[in-house]
């Protein structure tokens, strides 16, 4: 019997629930040999990013997912999207650093833990 752990059943439900994100996916499960929940969450973000600047919605869908995500507690699920999501988000004055504002409210507050400074 296999267990799934947090991070790799959050890269699943990312997938399933915004599904622009499968093509990245299937690549990265190829490339990878299986599921890199921190690897896969970099082409997450250059994708929120992009839907950002492009004034597309997938980029809301997402934050929704991952403010939902957060509002769990749970350990594994919390240290990617931190970590490897918004510690990777554009800085100040890189193109679409706005995006930080349009975090919720557990986000920002993960967001603003370890990016003060934006």
């Amino acid at each position: 019997m296999t267990t799934t752990t947090p991070s790799v059943q959050l890269v699943s439900d990312l997938v399933a629930r915004i599904p622009e994100f499968r093509d990245a996916y299937e690549s990265h499960v190829f490339t990878q040999g299986g599921v890199l929940p921190h690897v896969f969450f970099w082409d997450v973000v250059q994708g929120t990013v992009s839907s950002f600047l492009e004034d597309q919605d997938r980029w809301r869908r997402t934050l929704d997912f991952l403010e939902e995500q957060c509002c769990r507690g749970v350990l594994g699920i919390d240290e990617v999207i931190v970590t490897s999501f918004l510690g990777d988000l554009p800085s100040p004055p890189e193109p679409g650093h706005e995006i930080a504002g349009q975090l919720g409210p557990v986000l920002s507050a993960k967001f603003l833990r370890i990016r003060p400074l934006g």
